[in-house]
């Protein structure tokens, strides 16, 4: 027999006679009303009305199937949320999104805290976090807090605990929020040993430990009116929920609402939930997947959005773009950290960036943008959110009578285009067009390398008596590079063995007619087109479609409308985003493409990328491919380079991570397909270091231990000798290669 409380007798009875336990939505909502007619909150876990289960079925018995994820699928429109005050500042739909950072000093360092939480307030930070690993920190936390008053900073501040559940009641006292994080709060046992749980009693049996632990800070912070969130980690989900439910986005999402279950039994609800992955696919399936279950229990807490570990320089802004840009475009987010190994004033222009963009394209509140996203014409969206399938394009098959193999033009992991100029390939420029475009050479030809650009995009060609610009354009075509021009140049500027480009209007009025010379057609879709348009892209059979949106129209909902006509129609023709920009710092540019075409790559809709310029500001053909491949290896399409998964630093940071990442990066940067972790300290490994081969972690002063997958392969190697240690440990598994001889552009010219 199953012993049953008398607190969850009661709340039963006041379901079955229609009174509410939790007012609202049926059992599930935002305050109990029964809850503050009885002499006390529950105390422990059986007293606890849980929220049903997801694998026995009865969640979705009781509430019905999860609908939706945000508030408009065809309109960008901030979910509703409550407000949570956190101090002087607010979260929720019903406030500018939040920016913050946090210190990468010392904590128990109360003067050098002060300085850096100081300038990240004159750099615009709404809120600072802090890392609180004890009783000194925690004392600290108040010392700062009091002269940052003192000074005239109000900014607030928030603790980030980790397996310290008595401390942080000590911290709630000074700061005004508290992060926990649920996969090691009371349940930090990260053997990674696999358990076996019988039954759905025996897994929900551990909650009482949770509870124990974590009511009391509960209590605090109610009575403080401190803010919470609960924080959630890819990495770092407990060996209880690990074995449970696996390494997986609903593990993270089961894993906050049993410690949600515990604030709201208490009547607590100024908290926030985030959901973060150093994968960004990952980390947007599972806020995506809270906020469907949220909408469902009509929960309306506000959402952290952030990729942990982003890294550095723009590949950590590509990556925090994808991730954070994807949810933003969707109308989820109401506070915003960028995770770089960087100082933490570097933080704040993509994390205001990201901001602004979010709120530019809102349709409340910028007619301009809601006439964008009116335009697009109707559709309707099939995506599963639940779970991630990247449509693959087929790729063409080389024709007998084809001297060159288009079958090379793209490739199957995702294809980097590359807009070339004719005058990159006048006398004497083609070695230095060959370097840009990624190509080895070999006795000055050019052949394809593992980062090289698929195919190249012209939009004028050289003339046809340019011997030395049509030699170049000849040799990159016999080592599979597809060359593609616009129809009407090619009718103008004949050039033999040539993709031809035509817009799908003309195609379909030509019935796909190539030009004299090209052997291959490639369409242009601009997203105004009437599905039956869109539907003959199949019978016109192109080697691949360009999707490049009408600036009259919202990008995101129109190229979803056609990767869902495509899907209706079985049409399986790689797509490349023709993406155009006249941005001019690296940053923006970065930030943009993260967001406006990782947003579609991270739902598996894309085969590929070309950049192409239209502003004042030129930046290197070099440069743009290397942003290409930085945008499908985060969006974990092809891997071209080292993976590398470095935390941003704090007070708990063991080494000097911004001087160690670069030397790691330095040794080991040229093994592609390899994911290297980089981490401070043992709180974010072995845990955050989930989908790393080989880990670098701090767990003394001077001292590093390596890891090979989540096990622990050497341990405590000096510092100075760690970077060594680590590159023969690659060696040793036989995932090493030696770095080859960069070949000299004069060598090449000289041949």
């Amino acid at each position: 027999m199953v012993n049953i409380s008398s607190f969850a007798v009661a709340t039963a009875l006041s379901l079955a006679t229609n009174v509410d336990a939790f007012s609202g939505h049926r059992s599930f909502t935002k305050s109990s009303s029964t809850m503050r007619h009885m002499s006390a909150y529950p105390t422990t876990a059986d007293d606890i009305l849980w929220t049903p289960s997801i694998k026995t079925g009865e969640r979705d018995e009781l509430l019905g199937p999860m609908t939706k994820y945000c508030e408009d699928l065809y309109q960008v429109t901030r979910r509703k949320t409550r407000t949570v005050t956190c101090g002087p500042i607010k979260f929720g739909s019903d406030h500018p999104i939040v920016r913050q950072t946090m210190a990468t000093t010392d904590t128990a360092n109360v003067d050098a805290s002060i300085e850096q939480i100081m300038r990240c307030a004159d750099k615009g930070f709404d809120l600072v976090r802090i890392t609180v690993q004890g009783k000194r920190e925690a004392n600290a936390a108040a010392k700062i807090r009091e002269g940052l008053f003192k000074k005239g900073y109000n900014i607030p501040l928030c603790a980030d605990m980790h397996f310290q559940p008595v401390v942080a009641q000590l911290v709630a006292d000074a700061v005004e929020k508290i992060r926990i994080n649920p996969g090691n709060f009371a349940d930090g046992r990260k053997d990674f040993e696999e358990k076996v749980y019988e039954s759905e009693l025996e897994y929900i049996k551990d909650r009482e430990y949770l509870a124990e632990a974590f009511i009391p800070l509960v209590q605090k912070c109610k009575e403080l009116n401190r803010c919470m969130r609960i924080g959630t980690n890819h990495g770092s989900l407990s060996s209880r929920v690990l074995s449970y439910y696996g390494d997986t986005p609903r593990g993270m999402v089961e894993s906050a609402i049993e410690f949600a279950d515990i604030c709201r039994s208490q009547d607590f609800h100024n908290f926030v939930f985030s959901m973060k992955a150093s994968n960004p696919l990952v980390m947007v399936q599972s806020y995506r997947l809270l906020a469907s279950e949220m909408y469902r229990m009509d929960w309306d807490y506000p959402l952290h959005l952030g990729v942990t570990e982003a890294g550095e320089g723009e590949d950590g802004r590509m990556k925090s773009a994808v991730g954070i840009g994807t949810l933003l475009a969707d109308g989820l987010g109401d506070t915003v950290r960028v995770s770089l190994t960087e100082d933490p004033e570097f933080e704040y222009e993509p994390c205001n960036r990201l901001s602004t963009m979010a709120e530019s394209r809102l349709a409340a509140t910028n007619p301009e943008a809601a006439a964008r996203q009116s335009a697009v014409k109707k559709y309707v969206d099939t995506r599963d959110i639940t779970t991630y399938a990247r449509r693959v394009g087929s790729l063409p098959s080389k024709k007998d009578e084809e001297k060159v193999d288009v079958g090379l033009f793209l490739n199957p992991n995702g294809s980097v285009l590359s807009a070339v100029d004719p005058k990159m390939l006048s006398e004497g420029s083609a070695p230095y067009l060959y370097k840009e475009l990624g190509f080895k050479t070999a006795v000055g030809m050019p052949f394809k390398d593992i980062a090289t650009s698929d195919s190249i995009f012209m939009r004028n060609l050289p003339a046809v008596d340019d011997t030395n610009a049509r030699t170049g354009l000849r040799r990159m075509m016999e080592v599979g590079t597809g060359v593609i021009v616009p129809s009407e140049e090619l009718e103008k500027n004949k050039l033999d063995n040539a993709v031809a480009l035509m817009s799908l209007t003309d195609a379909v009025k030509t019935n796909g007619k190539l030009p004299e010379g090209a052997i291959r057609l490639a369409i242009e879709i601009d997203g105004d087109e009437d599905e039956s348009d869109i539907a003959k892209v199949k019978d016109l059979d192109p080697i691949m479609t360009f999707i490049n949106i009408n600036d009259s129209l919202s990008q995101l909902h129109a190229t979803r409308r056609v990767f869902e006509i495509f899907k209706a129609n079985d049409i399986n023709v790689p797509a490349i985003h023709h993406y155009k920009t006249s941005a001019s710092d690296t940053t923006e540019i970065a930030l943009e493409l993260g967001t406006k075409i990782g947003s579609l790559l991270t739902d598996g809709n894309g085969d590929g990328i070309l950049i192409e310029q239209d502003g004042d500001t030129k930046f290197s053909v070099e440069f743009l491919r290397n942003l290409g491949f930085s945008l499908l290896q985060g969006c974990r399409m092809r891997n071209t380079k080292t993976e590398f998964v470095s935390c941003p630093s704090c007070g708990r940071t063991l080494f000097d991570l911004q001087e160690t990442t670069a030397n790691i990066q330095e040794a080991t940067g040229h093994l592609p397909g390899v994911t290297v972790a980089v981490m401070g300290c043992i709180v974010n490994g072995p845990g955050e270091m989930a989908d790393a081969d080989f880990g670098y972690v701090g767990t003394l002063p001077g001292k590093v231990d390596l890891y090979y997958g989540k096990e622990v392969v050497r341990k405590s190697i000096p510092n100075e000798e760690a970077v060594d240690a680590l590159v023969e440990l690659i060696k040793e598994y036989g995932m090493w290669k030696e770095k080859e001889e960069a070949e000299e552009i004069e060598e090449a010219v000289a041949a």
